[in-house]
């Protein structure tokens, strides 16, 4: 459905009458197209806390987005001290705060953003990076800490369709597909994250097999996406395939048709069966015997009613749609082997399992218990199979669901985020897409929000 108010505030007198009256004015959102799949405009790194051991340099020239031109001045992260600016804004600013330890440090932050964020460009991105938490040192993790208040805050205020990020990680080469990620289009609806990057081996299992083609880094594996047939998971088939991996579309009996035509679209295969069936684990695996690359649990129900009113069935039926069957066929599926090494299981939660919605005690419960298994879950796939456990966690979507909410909640939900519209499907299948990438190996154990900034919870 078109999100008419957006459209409106994109014209002269909706630009007038939004800004008289103070009602939120969004941004038309840059996201990726094949024309135009990187971010225009050049690339800003800043430091703040000192000199630190990143090696950043190489990794910031390989993201696609050319570093600040000769002769604008930039922060060194002297204690005190800021930058100015090219005549041009930046399209992205990278400030590496790896190194503040110490509440005085902090101060660097303000300095190196303060002169930079107003020039950042429409649709531009800022990245900031962070340590992990030190656990023997509580004034680092303090202030690291700190950081998470600070990017989530500037996300709120920053305005312009531009988001804010806050990836923490002691490996640069290993956070280089989060950082592609986060400094292009790809990322338009996701702002507010804090995303942790580990190492990319764990007990002698690659990140990756070796280079990957950025053209079509999925090229040679196999991808099955439950609930493909439409909505979310249709997107996300598109956008997997468009990456090089053949596509298994898996959707119920019913929607056989609609999988079918998805799967011909796409040059891949369709496979339908109950995902609840206590053998759907065993199905999948027979019908893959070459065995499997990228697991998308993203089939999904609602039965919404507030819990004095909620019957049984409809409470049993959310979980075990959206849970149970999640456990069981992730269970069977790493038992039997079938996810290959280096292999990727990206699950779908949702900002109502984060934060809570009134309506869906049985759809949050359900969604909240994908985040439990991921974290759960996620080291041991690791360390045992080789196979990395993530999630998206998707808020206000424009779908055919929320196409039917009320007016005014849908319009609620649309505006009560940091970018002031609802997401598209795409937005959360770019999110999966950077999951299932074959060089995303040291993220592991996340649940990612694809939700604008929502004002629902963190």
């Amino acid at each position: 459905m078109a999100d008419r108010y957006l459209s409106f505030t994109a014209t002269a007198p909706g630009r007038l009458l939004t800004r008289r009256l103070g009602l939120p004015q969004p941004a038309a959102l840059s996201r990726w197209t094949a024309e135009r799949p990187a971010l225009e405009g050049h690339l800003t790194h800043l430091t703040a806390g000192g000199p630190t051991a990143l090696d950043l340099a190489p990794v910031l020239a390989r993201t696609g987005l050319p570093a600040e031109p000769t002769g604008s001045a930039r922060s060194t992260g002297a204690k005190g001290s800021g930058g100015t600016t090219a005549s041009s804004g930046p399209a992205a600013v990278v400030l590496d705060a790896t190194g503040v330890r110490d509440v005085d440090a902090l101060a660097e932050v303000h300095a190196a953003l303060h002169p930079v964020v107003r020039s950042v460009a429409a649709s531009g991105r800022i990245v900031v990076l962070g340590a992990p938490l030190d656990a023997r040192d509580h004034h680092q993790a303090a202030v690291q800490q700190a950081l998470e208040g600070f990017v989530r805050s500037l996300g709120k205020e920053i305005g312009r369709g531009r988001t804010v990020n806050l990836v923490r990680l002691t490996d640069a080469s290993a956070a280089e597909s989060t950082l592609r990620f986060l400094l292009s289009p790809k990322s338009a609806y996701v702002s507010g994250q804090v995303i942790g990057v580990g190492t990319e081996e764990v007990a002698g299992f690659p990140g990756s097999d070796g280079p990957v083609d950025r053209a079509l880094p999925l090229a040679g594996r196999t991808a099955l996406v439950t609930g493909g047939a439409r909505g979310i998971g249709e997107a996300v088939a598109e956008t997997l395939a468009r990456d090089g991996a053949h596509v298994v579309v898996l959707d119920v009996p019913q929607a056989e048709e609609d999988a079918r035509r998805v799967a011909a679209r796409l040059g891949g295969s369709a496979l339908t069966l109950d995902i609840t069936a206590a053998d759907a684990g065993e199905r999948i695996a027979a019908e893959l015997p070459d065995g499997l690359d990228v697991l998308i649990h993203n089939a999904g129900i609602t039965r919404d009613r507030r819990l004095v009113n909620m019957p049984a069935d409809r409470w049993s039926t959310v979980l075990d749609v959206n849970l149970a069957s999640v456990l069981r066929t992730t269970d069977a599926l790493l038992a039997k082997g079938a996810l290959r090494a280096g292999g990727r299981i990206v699950a779908t939660a949702s900002i109502a399992g984060l934060a809570g919605n009134a309506g869906q005690t049985n759809y949050g419960a359900s969604k909240a218990g994908v985040a439990g298994l991921v974290r759960s879950l996620a080291p041991r796939a690791l360390a045992e199979h080789g196979v990395t456990v993530n999630a998206v966690a998707p808020g206000f979507i424009e779908t055919r669901m929320t196409a039917a909410v009320p007016l005014f909640i849908r319009e609620a939900g649309r505006r009560m985020n940091s970018l002031a519209q609802g997401g598209l499907p795409v937005d959360v299948a770019e999110t999966t897409a950077w999951l299932a990438h074959p060089a995303s190996g040291a993220v592991n154990g996340q649940v990612v929000r694809v939700c604008g900034q929502s004002l629902l919870g963190a």
